[in-house]
């Protein structure tokens, strides 16, 4: 399996495994529930102080309005297998209501400001975008 394929089937295996938390979550049930997985990775990867900014960066834009849930996380230190992709440095995982509230996101000034400056910092990055079936 190449490395592409991989990524992809590893990230909608993942996704999936994310309907029993869809669930919970205080969205609008009658609304095609948007989910934004990004993964960053770094220029600089043996850098602390990119990372730390990095995360603060994604940690920022918590505060728009339309993100219903967010998740920062960095790779565990989970088993190491073949199909699993732990070379990104942060992930950020967002729900939204529908697709509405991710444009929103994506135009906010919070979200903007981010790009701005915090992209110097990564050399990749991969997104992720499901809506609900």
């Amino acid at each position: 399996m190449t490395k592409s394929t991989r990524r992809k089937f590893l990230a909608s295996v993942s996704l999936l495994t994310l309907a029993p938390a869809l669930q919970a979550l205080p969205m609008k049930k009658d609304k095609n529930v948007l989910v934004h997985h990004v993964f960053f990775w770094l220029k600089n990867p043996d850098s602390k102080e990119d990372l730390a900014k990095l995360i603060a960066g994604v940690k920022s834009l918590s505060k728009i309005e339309t993100i219903r849930m967010i998740h920062v996380g960095v790779p565990a230190s989970t088993e190491k297998r073949d199909v699993v992709d732990n070379s990104y440095a942060v992930s950020e995982l967002m729900f939204f209501d529908d697709e509405v509230g991710q444009k929103t996101y994506q135009d906010h000034p919070i979200h903007q400001k981010f790009i701005v400056d915090c992209s110097p910092l990564w050399e990749k990055v991969v997104v992720y975008d499901v809506i609900n079936v």
